[in-house]
């Protein structure tokens, strides 16, 4: 996609929303010049996309403004129409309700993606942004452009290796958190209209990434036992056009499920026979119970295709928002690619955590994470086995912080949700993790967040509404689509 179609479809996205009304003026050429970091000649292409479109409409010596009609006419389609087996994305409002559940201070947020801020050593990492805010001149801020700070970048060198693994400096590539990593990846392997595999189910954020993108998809079954379906995946392979997979191998969200070493070596050798590179998702890496890491797919990477992309924002430090990753072959791209999108991940941010993992006592922190985590986990089960219906089925976990939740057959998740949401508690139901708004009858909860009779009761409340029918029945809700 050229940089002015990517501007006009983002502008598109904010007129489609209401974001910016009818009539509405949107930046002026030099004011969009600044913000988006491009020519004149780009935001004037831009601009003259827009009018064809009808969104927008000039007025002389007046500027652009969103044109009248602009809510009456149909989204725009991907110019590209589906192949036969592959479908488009189409993320429901119901993923946005979700999120927005994420904010509310007083909710009781097991539908949440991230864990208690009470868990992690902010006050340590603190200290870390001081010292380095301190010693920090001029000079030192551009070390932080692309492809990142440097020592921040040996300090996860250094990671790798305690993993097994040797991943050298010059390969990874700072980013403002995982999904920009993620993202970034699969903006550089793919072009609108392209086919990429995904996961069934998959984190909400990889579809609604995908959308944006215009990508079709594929998906694979994932167990909530074995993990992928390779043999799915080798027929996809076989019959579509595939120009990337989009894998979380480890602490698989939402299942929680991990690909043992001989599946991982196996999904490396398969996508190697067709030179199909792997996005790998490996955030929850950090957060295993066991005493040895767990391998990511990466460590069974030859030939370079394995993109291996990390947070710290789910194991040290949310809200920093640092990222990277280990592009194998594609690491010189995806370096470009940061340079043309947001430039530069927090300079602050990467040299505290740089200064944190080498001085903090990273590894004690993860070593009381682990088993705290552990411990929540066996709470949120034993009381979900209390208070749940009997025939009710919920995933356990090597890692991470997510079970993934099988409901009675007469329970609509989507119901539960809003029902839930009357009494305080947020939950994930089940379809926003599909492209097709499958998973009725499951939800994903988070045990990351200390155990407390308030968490006690709001899963008690959760079991008693499962066996409300009248409220959270099927039936009413129209057919439960199979998984």
């Amino acid at each position: 996609m050229k940089r002015y179609e990517r501007l006009a479809n983002q502008i598109t996205e904010l007129i489609e929303r209401g974001d910016l009304p009818p009539g509405a003026r949107i930046p002026s050429v030099r004011a969009a010049c600044r913000a988006w970091g491009v020519s004149a000649a780009t935001v004037f292409r831009a601009y003259y996309l827009l009018e064809n479109r009808g969104l927008i409409k000039a007025l002389p010596r007046s500027g652009y403004f969103v044109s009248a009609t602009a809510k009456e006419l149909p989204a725009q389609k991907s110019r590209a129409s589906c192949s036969a087996g592959t479908k488009a994305v189409n993320i429901s409002e119901l993923v946005f309700d979700v999120l927005r559940t994420t904010k509310r201070a007083e909710t009781i947020a097991l539908g949440s993606a991230f864990m208690s801020p009470t868990l992690f050593p902010m006050a340590r990492v603190g200290k870390s942004c001081a010292t380095v805010n301190r010693s920090m001149d001029l000079a030192t801020m551009v070390a932080g452009l692309p492809p990142g700070h440097e020592g921040l970048r040996q300090q996860i060198s250094l990671r790798y290796l305690m993993a097994g693994m040797t991943v050298p400096v010059d390969e990874i590539i700072i980013t403002s958190g995982a999904l920009e990593a993620l993202t970034l990846s699969v903006q550089l392997l793919t072009d609108p209209g392209d086919v990429i595999v995904i996961e069934k189910p998959t984190f909400y954020a990889a579809l609604q990434a995908i959308q944006r993108l215009g990508l079709n998809v594929v998906e694979i079954p994932v167990d909530p036992v074995t993990g992928h379906d390779l043999e799915a995946l080798a027929r996809a392979l076989q019959h579509h056009p595939v120009r990337a997979c989009w894998f979380m191998t480890s602490f698989h969200n939402p299942t929680g499920v991990t690909l043992d070493d001989s599946r991982k070596q196996a999904l490396v050798d398969l996508l190697a026979s067709h030179d199909v590179p792997l996005i790998e998702d490996d955030v929850y890496s950090e957060l295993h119970f066991g005493a040895a890491p767990t391998r990511p797919a990466k460590f069974f990477d030859r030939k370079g295709l394995v993109i291996h992309c990390g947070s710290f924002a789910k194991c040290l430090a949310p809200g920093y928002r640092v990222g990277w990753a280990a592009g194998g072959r594609f690491a010189g791209a995806l370096e470009r690619e940061k340079w043309m999108t947001t430039l530069s991940a927090s300079v602050p941010a990467q040299r505290a955590i740089a200064d944190y993992l080498e001085h903090g006592g990273y590894d004690r922190f993860l070593h009381k994470l682990r088993r705290e985590l552990a411990r929540q986990q066996s709470q949120m089960l034993d009381a979900i086995g209390r208070y749940f219906p009997a025939n009710t089925r919920a995933t356990r976990a090597d890692g991470g912080y997510f079970t993934w939740v099988e409901l009675p057959h007469y329970i609509d998740s989507v119901r539960l949700f809003q029902a839930a949401l009357d009494s305080g508690i947020s939950v994930a139901p089940g379809p926003i993790f599909s492209a097709d708004g499958a998973f009725r009858q499951y939800v994903r909860l988070n045990y990351g967040y200390q155990w407390s009779p308030q968490l006690d009761k709001a899963v008690a409340t959760l079991g008693a509404l499962c066996a409300d029918e009248s409220r959270c029945g099927a039936k009413l809700a129209g057919p439960v689509r199979a998984p």
